[in-house]
C-alpha cells in the first residue's frame, strides 16, 4: 500500500515541509510516506480557507446540501476501500472499520439535511416598552474559518462530525488529523473534490499537534476551534484560543450501574453488551465502559460472566474477519496500561482475566477491588480493561460513579423507574443512557461532556448551531409617513 501522501490546500496537492513514514501498528509495515505541514503551511491553509469563505458563505443551502449528499454517496460506494484504510493505519478490526464507515455515511447525510434546516426566529419587539412599531428577526450566519483537530480512534467519523457541520453551516475548514491516521483524512479530499466542493473550503494538513496547534488555535483568521483528544491538550487550546468559539471533546472513564433484580438470562444479556462496550476496538473509545458498579446481589456472578466473555475474544490481524482484539495504537499506550495494571494489582486488586502483553497487544482485562484513587479507576484507561465493584445502595452507587473528574456518558440498567429517574437527575454526565451501556451513541444525538470531559456539543444539528452566529435584524416602521 506504500505511497506518498501530501497536503491538500486550496484544492491542490502540496508537498509537506518534511516527510515521515506511516507504519501499520499491527505488523510495522510501511503504509505511506506522509508529508507533514509546517506552521507556515498551516497559515497557508488557513488563509486559503479565509479566502474561500468569502464566496462559500454565499452558496445557497440547497447546493451545500447536495455536495454533502454526493460525498455521502461516494463514501458509501467506496466502503471497502475506506474500511481497509482504517484497519491498516489504526489497527481497527475490519468489522469495526466497516461499521465506522457506515456511521460516517450517516453523519454526512445528517449534515446534508441540516444544511437545509438552519432557521432563525422572530422576536416580539412590542413585548417591551418602546418596542412598538418595530419588528425583528434573528438569522444565523456561518462563523468563518473552522480549524479541526481529530484523534486516531474514529478517523473517518470524528472528522465527519467536524467537516460535515462546518460545510452545512457555510463555513470553511482546516483539518489536522491524528499523526497515526492521516490517510483517512486525505481520502476526504478526493471525495469532496468529486462531490463538487469549491477549492479552499476543505484543507487537510497532516502534521504534529505540538508544531501546528498554536497556529490552528490563534491565527487571526480562525473563528472556531474544534478538538477531540486529551484533556491536557484541550486545556492548552482553551487557554490560547482567546474569544474564539471552542468545542472540546475530551476524555472519559464511563461508569455503568447495574441494579438488583435481574434474572440470570437478563444478566447474561447485560454482560454481552458490557463486554462490547468495554472491549470494542480495544477500549480505545472515549465512552468505553471502564467502571462497572453492580449491586451486591449480582456482583460476583456478573464479574464471572464478563471475564468469560473477555477471555473468549480473539486477538490477531485487523483484516481477519474473526479478530476482535488488535494491538494498541502504539507501544507507549501499552506501556502506560501495563504500569497502571501492575500498580492496581500491587495495591490489592484482583485480576480475573487477561492483562497480558505481547508488544503493544494487551489481552482484555477484568479486575475487581481496584482502589478508587488508582489510575485505572480515576484516569481514562483507553484500553481493553474494565473494573467491577459492588454496592448495596443505589444512592451510594450514583455517588461513587460521580467521584470522577470526567463526565462524558454514563449507563444504567434498572427495572425501577424511580431509580432510573434518580440516575438521570443526579449522574454528572453529558449523557445518561437508561437500560443501555454508556458506549451507545447515534450520530445525530447531542454528544459532549462535563468537567474534564470538555465543553460544547457534537451531534450534527448541535454542531451546526455552534458553528453559526445569531444576528438580530430590526425594522422600524412608520418613520417616513407623510
Amino acid at each position: 500500500m506504500s505511497h506518498k501522501a501530501e497536503l491538500w490546500i486550496n484544492g491542490k496537492w502540496v508537498e509537506g515541509e518534511r516527510q515521515t513514514e506511516l507504519r501499520n501498528p499491527y505488523n510495522g509495515e510501511v503504509l505511506a510516506t506522509i508529508g507533514y505541514a509546517s506552521p507556515k503551511q498551516a497559515v497557508m491553509a488557513i488563509e486559503a480557507a479565509a479566502e474561500a469563505f468569502q464566496s462559500f458563505r454565499q452558496m445557497p443551502a440547497h447546493k451545500r446540501s447536495s455536495i454533502l449528499y454526493q460525498a455521502a454517496d461516494l463514501l458509501e460506494r467506496r466502503t471497502a476501500e475506506a474500511a481497509r484504510i482504517v484497519s491498516l493505519e489504526a489497527a481497527k478490526p475490519i468489522q469495526a472499520a466497516r461499521a465506522e464507515i457506515a456511521r460516517t455515511v450517516q453523519t454526512y447525510l445528517f449534515a446534508a439535511e441540516a444544511a437545509r434546516s438552519i432557521r432563525g426566529e422572530t422576536v416580539p419587539m412590542d413585548a417591551a416598552p418602546r418596542g412598538e412599531g418595530r419588528m425583528a428577526f434573528m438569522t444565523r450566519e456561518p462563523v468563518g474559518v473552522v480549524t479541526a483537530i481529530t484523534p486516531f480512534n474514529f478517523p473517518f467519523n470524528l472528522a465527519a462530525h467536524k467537516v460535515g457541520p462546518a460545510i452545512a453551516a457555510g463555513n470553511t475548514i482546516v483539518l489536522k488529523p491524528a499523526e497515526q491516521t492521516p490517510l483517512s483524512a486525505l481520502f476526504l479530499a478526493e471525495l469532496f473534490e468529486e462531490a463538487g466542493l469549491p477549492d479552499g473550503v476543505l484543507n487537510i494538513i497532516p502534521g504534529e499537534g505540538k508544531e501546528l496547534g498554536e497556529t490552528l488555535a490563534t491565527h487571526p483568521d480562525v473563528a472556531f476551534v474544534t478538538f477531540t483528544g486529551s484533556p491536557a491538550v484541550g486545556r492548552q487550546i482553551r487557554s490560547i484560543a482567546g474569544f474564539r468559539k471552542v468545542t472540546l471533546e475530551l476524555g472519559g472513564n464511563a461508569p455503568l450501574l447495574i441494579d438488583r433484580g435481574f434474572t440470570e438470562t437478563e444478566l447474561e444479556q447485560i454482560a454481552d453488551e458490557a463486554a462490547t462496550g468495554a472491549f470494542a476496538y480495544n477500549g480505545q473509545v472515549c465512552i468505553s465502559v471502564q467502571r462497572i458498579l453492580v449491586h451486591e446481589q449480582h456482583a460476583e456472578a456478573f464479574a464471572g460472566m464478563l471475564a468469560e466473555r473477555a477471555a473468549a475474544l480473539q486477538a490477531g490481524d485487523p483484516l481477519d474477519e474473526q479478530t476482535a482484539i488488535t494491538p494498541l495504537i502504539n507501544q507507549s499506550a501499552a506501556d502506560r496500561l501495563k504500569g497502571w495494571l501492575q500498580t492496581a494489582v500491587s495495591r490489592g486488586a484482583e485480576l480475573l482475566c487477561g492483562g497480558e502483553f505481547d508488544g503493544s497487544l494487551m489481552t482484555p482485562a477484568v479486575l475487581r477491588g481496584v482502589p478508587e484513587d488508582a489510575e485505572l479507576s480515576c484516569e481514562e484507561a483507553f484500553g481493553p480493561v474494565v473494573l467491577v465493584s459492588s454496592f448495596a445502595d443505589w444512592q451510594t452507587a450514583i455517588q461513587q460513579a460521580n467521584r470522577s473528574k470526567y463526565g462524558l456518558q454514563a449507563g444504567v440498567f434498572t427495572k425501577d423507574v424511580e431509580k432510573a429517574f434518580a440516575a438521570a437527575r443526579e449522574l454528572q454526565a453529558g449523557g445518561v443512557m437508561i437500560n443501555d451501556i454508556p458506549t451507545f451513541r447515534l450520530d445525530h444525538m447531542p454528544y459532549g461532556g462535563l468537567k474534564d470531559s470538555g465543553s460544547g456539543r457534537e451531534g450534527v444539528r448541535y454542531a451546526v448551531e455552534d458553528m453559526t452566529e445569531p444576528k438580530l435584524i430590526s425594522f422600524r416602521s412608520g418613520l417616513y409617513r407623510s
